[in-house]
């Protein structure tokens, strides 16, 4: 019994931790959120939380995880509505993040954690629209294109700071541009 005490525990206090770094991350922001810091504001040494975590790029990987998670819960009440909704929809969602948004791309580069979670993250999302992309006729190459499209437009709204009703406009180019399908003279996949 105490063992598995020490695992709820331990379950506990990395979710504790969690959650302050969610919160300093995004206020303070990841580079200013020193080791001491957050363990400090945790309550424990800054030794202890490499009990629970390999460093600091474990911690923000652990972090994204927990704002995805419930992003993705809450992104069932959205589903079945039109493309253009659910991308202002997770536009709006990760902007609440924004902060997080440029570190991951700027660690990326840097950190394996890092860069292995956010091609995870872009293949998780990009399967939440392939059914769409497929609906219009689009495939291979074709569709890959439109993913990295949307991909590079959605992240581009997150980063630079648009009116809404200019993002809005964005993204429903996007969706136009999907549902009209194919590009006549284009390479499709056979």
């Amino acid at each position: 019994m105490p063992k598995n005490r020490g695992l709820h525990n331990r379950e506990a206090k990395r979710a504790g931790i969690i959650s302050v770094a969610r919160d300093l991350f995004v206020s303070e922001g990841f580079e200013r959120t020193s080791i001491t810091r957050l363990a400090a504001a945790v309550g424990i040494t800054a030794n202890t939380l490499y009990w629970y975590f390999d460093d600091k790029d474990d911690i923000l990987v652990a972090v994204l995880t927990v704002i995805v998670a419930e992003d993705m819960e809450d992104y069932a009440a959205v589903a079945d509505r039109p493309l253009a909704e659910r991308l202002e929809w997770l536009v709006e969602r990760l902007k609440r993040v924004g902060p997080l948004v440029s570190t991951v791309h700027e660690r990326a580069t840097k950190s394996k954690v890092i860069d292995e979670w956010h091609n995870g993250f872009h293949a998780y999302t990009e399967a939440l629209f392939s059914g769409d992309i497929a609906a219009a006729g689009l495939s291979g190459p074709d569709a890959d294109a439109v993913i990295h499209i949307g991909t590079f437009v959605i992240e581009g709204l997150l980063t630079h700071t648009l009116p809404p009703q200019v993002s809005r406009a964005v993204i429903e180019q996007i969706v136009d541009s999907i549902s009209q399908g194919p590009t006549p003279g284009a390479i499709t996949a056979q």
